[in-house]
């Protein structure tokens, strides 16, 4: 299975975690890292080639830190500008279905400030309905996110382990 993880951090050097994902990642023949603020730094999206790279792999990842409850707003714009009525939507937009999507998302707050109740009072599932949705829309089947919340109280050890987990996690079937 060919795996595509769009990256969106708009600082992935003095990222921890996803840093250390995308160096794990790029071990891998089967996996695609494709590094939006690398590839955008003007952030004008060529659309055909973002097109094109989603046809070619059959699992899509959006790969980011938890930004204000949502994703760094590169992805956002990604979304807009590629997943086009008639294409990724729409009566005739079928070039997505059956593809899988997966969130790996990382978060400086621990899992028990995502949950009800907690510091956030939203869980994490809450706070990715609309990525859900947008899997829903295009055709996509919805896989559970992977998630390392807490990043900020990780050892170097954890962090690794992390990107091992995502690792196994992106070549596992389901």
């Amino acid at each position: 299975m060919k795996t595509l993880v769009i990256v969106a951090h708009p600082n992935l050097t003095n990222s921890v975690v996803n840093k250390m994902w995308v160096d794990r990642l790029h071990q891998e023949e089967e996996i695609t890292v494709h590094d939006l603020y690398a590839e955008y730094p003007d952030k004008q999206i060529n659309v055909e080639r973002e097109q094109q790279l989603l046809l070619e792999h059959d699992r899509i990842v959006f790969q980011f830190p938890l930004y204000w409850y949502s994703s760094p707003s590169l992805l956002k714009e990604w979304q807009d500008v590629v997943l086009t009525y008639g294409w990724a939507y729409g009566s005739e937009g079928t070039k997505l279905h059956g593809k899988e999507f997966i969130l790996a998302i990382s978060s400086g707050g621990p899992e028990a400030a995502y949950q009800a109740g907690g510091y956030n009072h939203y869980s994490m599932s809450e706070l990715t309905k609309p990525f859900q949705a947008t899997a829903n829309l295009t055709g996509m089947r919805f896989l559970p996110t992977f998630a390392t919340q807490g990043v900020r109280m990780l050892s170097n050890e954890q962090l690794r382990e992390s990107a091992e987990s995502l690792v196994r996690y992106l070549k596992s079937s389901f």
